[in-house]
């Protein structure tokens, strides 16, 4: 007994000190889950089509939903990728739209997901519709951007909020990510 109360006394620590990329490896478990569950939202509903997409808003929730916005990339846009096999592998395929927008500089809006503790935030997932859940991921991978702050991390908050960044479509993430913007700092 006192051997099983030690040995879970030296499990627990590890769990708790989770923080940066193996907070985000441990969330997104390589994303693998979001990715398979985006690569089978692209099969139509008679093919076994799961439809996560870029999630569903929850009508209950009192957080308003995102408005598209003008001179802000709309999740409609970076949602529009589709898959192919290739390889025995499912590779996303990117719009000439939403290719045209790596390395661009471009405006976002989302909902934060901390991958570590505290207000500011300096790398996070930005999110097309608020989390309901601390365990869930609220979208499939298209509906997710990884963020890294600028020179100062962001205020955290449970409200839409605006990026202003550098894009990039990453077409072979390890985390199965489609998306990710560096320098990100608030914008109005």
């Amino acid at each position: 007994m006192r051997t099983e109360t030690a040995s879970m006394d030296r499990a627990r620590p590890a769990a708790v000190r989770l923080s940066g990329a193996r907070a985000l490896r441990a969330f997104v478990g390589g994303l693998g889950l979001v990715a398979a569950s985006w690569a089978l939202a692209q099969v139509p509903p008679a093919l076994g089509g799961a439809g996560s997409g870029a999630g569903v808003h929850d009508p209950r929730s009192a957080i308003k939903p995102l408005r598209e916005r003008e001179g802000v990339v709309s999740w409609s846009l970076l949602s529009s990728v589709t898959t192919r096999v290739e390889k025995a592998r499912v590779v996303p395929v990117f719009p000439p739209a939403v290719r045209a927008l790596h390395g661009q500089k471009v405006k976002v809006q989302g909902f934060m997901m901390p991958l570590e503790p505290g207000k500011p935030q300096a790398h996070f997932l930005l999110s097309a519709v608020p989390t309901t859940c601390n365990f869930c991921v609220p979208a499939g991978a298209e509906g997710l951007i990884e963020v890294f702050a600028g020179a100062r991390p962001v205020a955290y908050s449970e409200e839409a909020i605006t990026l202003e960044g550098r894009l990039s479509v990453l077409d072979n993430d390890k985390y199965g990510l489609l998306y990710r913007l560096d320098g990100a700092v608030s914008a109005p």
